[in-house]
């Protein structure tokens, strides 16, 4: 199965595994939950959807790479105890707690999280002395005398031995108490991932029309030649950050990540034809909608691989506006919920008070305010305090639950940004707040109103954003009609915005007539095609 798939079955495995009964027991019985081993090529996704797993069912994550232990980190070191046994004393051997478990606790110690996943990459690669113990663990969830706490689901992943000559095959004794899922690479679902994180256009461009080189593995005479998914992400980060210190990721560049020659050559190649096509094609001014003749007349007669390239730069740069237009939202929604509560503590009935407590001392270890200043005063039980001083608090309780989910892994780099950009928001509001303060003494009402017109000015922007966002879309509709007509361009273009999470967001509230008349042909035509295999 697709990797997308092998997340929602190690989701929903792990719903399972939690459930409780009326008692409060877990519905499956630990004895009964079988640990789930992902076997699947290197730089597939595994470990990554793990990550994604833990923060959206926020739940703890504890990671190991189990070939980078020996035995005695995984089951402890052993230590000399005395015991009685039938009235005669004996010395009999201990271990200390297995490294591995040990973290588990740290884990629900230092994040609250009482359930998780404890996930053992390269479990089939581990050496021969530590072989047993794993085995020991898959069966009975135990690393030496130390069972994985209740709540805490197993989850394992390892490469198929034509990847890995380490690789140490299981008995059926041992498969018959494991869940095993074998992931396969598949562009297609790569493809909604790496829209959604912002792969660099050029990449996505190369790979629709070059999928063969998506994942690629060989052993020849001289060693392996790969290509993975990792591999293509990682050179995604560089290349986007090339482009902004103004430099260029040539062919040995690319090697060092795509270490596949004949792809890595291919790839760089394209990516110089991409630059050329991004520079004569002038994306910006088409989604402008400067659209001259001859342009649609060079682009029809060009190359399929040119119109492709073409297509895939104008979804890239409608990809980013969506997106930059979604994370306002997102970040907009985050602020405007702290000024709800803002409004409930200076004008509706609290009067600026803040209760005192543990939650607010944590202020202190907020990092950015200081804890003197935002909750000075407080009395035991509440204190009355300056609008200014209400929205401090109010950003240093958001900084300290970003800084608290951080520290628990469950936020994603995305989201951090976005909230950290909310935090810097509420931040901004207090400033403004403490000038009023400064100058004349500001009321909550008079204080609300200062709050509300600036949500209301950055609301406004928002809008003219969507708008320019929409106009954007029929102008590009409006070249691919010019330039190729009702074509598979057409067809190819109107995939990609309905694999696109964010353009797919956009469309949800925005009305596009062309979008749906050349979406209901596509399904037909789908439905068709069907039926016809069918028959």
């Amino acid at each position: 199965m697709n990797i997308k798939r092998a997340k929602q079955e190690i989701k929903d495995t792990i719903q399972a595994y939690l459930l409780r009964d009326d008692t409060g027991a877990y519905a499956i019985p630990s004895i009964r939950q079988r640990p789930v081993l992902l076997i699947g090529p290197p730089g597939v996704g595994k470990t990554q959807i793990m990550e994604q797993i833990s923060q959206e069912m926020e739940i703890g994550l504890v990671a190991y790479t189990i070939t980078h232990h020996t035995r005695q980190s995984a089951v402890g070191l052993p230590f000399i105890e005395k015991k009685q046994y039938g009235g005669r004393e004996y010395t009999v051997t201990e271990y200390t707690m297995s490294e591995i478990v040990a973290s588990i606790y740290d884990k629900i110690e230092s994040t609250g999280l009482e359930e998780g996943i404890l996930f053992i990459d390269e479990i089939n690669c581990v050496s021969e002395t530590l072989a047993p113990t794993m085995l020991q663990f898959l069966q009975c969830k135990t690393f030496g005398s130390h069972r994985i706490p209740e709540g805490w689901i197993i989850v394992t992943a390892g490469n198929p031995p034509e990847y890995n000559k380490s690789v140490r095959e299981f008995d059926v004794v041992t498969l018959d108490r494991i869940k095993k899922i074998t992931v396969e690479p598949d562009f297609e679902v790569w493809k909604e991932y790496a829209y959604r994180e912002n792969i660099h256009p050029a990449i996505l461009s190369y790979l629709g029309i070059k999928r063969q080189n998506f994942c690629q593995i060989e052993t020849t005479v001289d060693g392996k030649r790969f290509a993975t998914p990792r591999g293509w992400e990682d050179l995604s980060e560089l290349i986007c950050v090339y482009e902004r210190l103004e430099k260029k990721a040539d062919r040995d560049v690319v090697g060092q990540y795509i270490q596949f020659p004949a792809i890595a050559k291919d790839f760089a190649n394209y990516l110089e034809l991409y630059y050329k096509y991004r520079d004569d094609y002038q994306v910006d001014q088409i989604l402008a909608g400067i659209i001259s003749e001859a342009l649609c007349d060079k682009v029809a007669k060009a190359a399929f691989d040119e119109k492709l390239s073409v297509v895939g730069l104008l979804l890239s740069r409608l990809s980013g506006a969506f997106r930059e237009l979604r994370l306002k939202e997102r970040q907009m929604e985050l602020v405007m919920n702290g000024l709800k509560e803002f409004q409930k503590r200076v004008v509706t009935g609290a009067a600026g008070s803040v209760e005192h407590g543990a939650a607010d001392q944590g202020a202190a270890h907020a990092g950015r305010v200081d804890p003197g200043k935002a909750c000075a005063g407080l009395a035991d039980s509440e204190t009355v305090m300056t609008p200014a001083a209400v929205m401090t608090y109010l950003a240093a309780r958001m900084e300290r639950e970003i800084n608290a989910d951080r520290s628990a892994g469950l936020l994603s780099r995305r989201e951090e940004a976005v909230r950290r950009s909310a935090l810097m928001e509420l931040e901004n509001y207090g400033k403004e707040l403490a000038q009023m303060d400064g100058a004349d003494g500001a009321d909550g009402a008079a204080a609300w109103e200062q709050v509300r017109g600036r949500f209301g000015r950055a609301s406004d922007r928002y809008e003219e954003q969507q708008v320019s966002c929409g106009e954007m879309l029929e102008h590009a509709f409006d070249f691919m009609e010019a330039a190729f007509g009702d074509s598979q361009e057409m067809v190819i273009f109107v995939t990609e915005l309905n694999t696109n999470e964010y353009c797919v967001r956009f469309l949800q509230d925005y009305d596009c007539e062309r979008y749906y008349q050349y979406n209901k042909r596509l399904l037909f035509d789908d439905e068709e095609q069907r039926l016809r295999a069918r028959i």
